[in-house]
């Protein structure tokens, strides 16, 4: 099977996608029952080429929302502007606990917010120079090189959330296992992406694991303030 995605993954992802169990594949070419689709759940092999990939994000599942799952960890559809007219974040992303504790942490890894996480501390802010969009967000990973994946590719309810991420394992083993080598890094958000660290295949990988951003502790949380230093400003 060829998927469209960038044809420097073709080979890799086409190994990776053999691991996977038959009838969960038979279930996944169904294109029913699921989301994101069949021809989105792979969004992230399209749009950053191998030679350029430095990480792989590795979050928990797709947003619990149709519109909001689009293929890529973290990145919510659903969302168009990060901030609204009055300087503070905007509606959808108070609604996105995930990337409003992602922005929050943005904000204090470059020292504009300090111990007041507040929407007023939030207004008062420059963000001129900021990302402004979902979309800006997306880019902004891809140009730093990080390929945004989820532990599980699907979606279909919170109840079958487990079923999923256990059925995408073998996936998510071989991609790294044909990666070994490449010195891509892994970042590991939360406890289920950190259980990669217990696989054997995985051990190669420099790691760096930090709370899902779901949890209010992931905005101080140094390892992600180190890394993301700088990631919120435009260029």
């Amino acid at each position: 099977m060829r998927f469209q995605i960038d044809p420097s993954w073709q080979e890799i992802v086409t190994l990776a996608y053999g691991e996977l169990d038959p009838d969960y594949r038979a279930f996944l070419e169904r294109d029913e029952g699921y989301f994101p689709s069949r021809e989105n759940f792979l969004n992230a092999f399209k749009t950053l080429p191998l030679a350029s990939t430095k990480y792989i994000l590795f979050g928990q599942d797709p947003y619990p929302r149709r519109e909001s799952a689009i293929g890529y960890a973290f990145i919510d559809g659903k969302v168009q502007n990060l901030f609204a007219e009055d300087g503070g974040l905007s509606k959808e992303v108070n609604r996105a606990t995930s990337l409003r504790n992602f922005l929050k942490m943005l904000f204090y890894a470059d020292g504009l917010l300090e111990d007041d996480f507040s929407k007023e501390a939030i207004k008062k802010i420059d963000k001129s120079g900021y990302i402004q969009t979902i979309d800006e967000l997306r880019m902004a990973f891809e140009r730093r090189g990080i390929l945004l994946l989820n532990m599980a590719l699907i979606f279909t309810s919170k109840e079958e959330s487990k079923k999923h991420i256990k059925a995408w394992r073998g996936f998510i083993v071989r991609l790294l296992r044909e990666l070994e080598g490449k010195g891509i890094k892994l970042i590991l958000f939360g406890n289920i992406a950190k259980e990669l660290e217990k696989i054997d295949e995985v051990n190669s990988f420099e790691a760096v694991s930090m709370p899902h951003p779901y949890n209010i502790s992931f905005i101080t949380d140094q390892n992600a303030v180190k890394l993301f230093k700088g990631f919120g400003y435009k260029g």
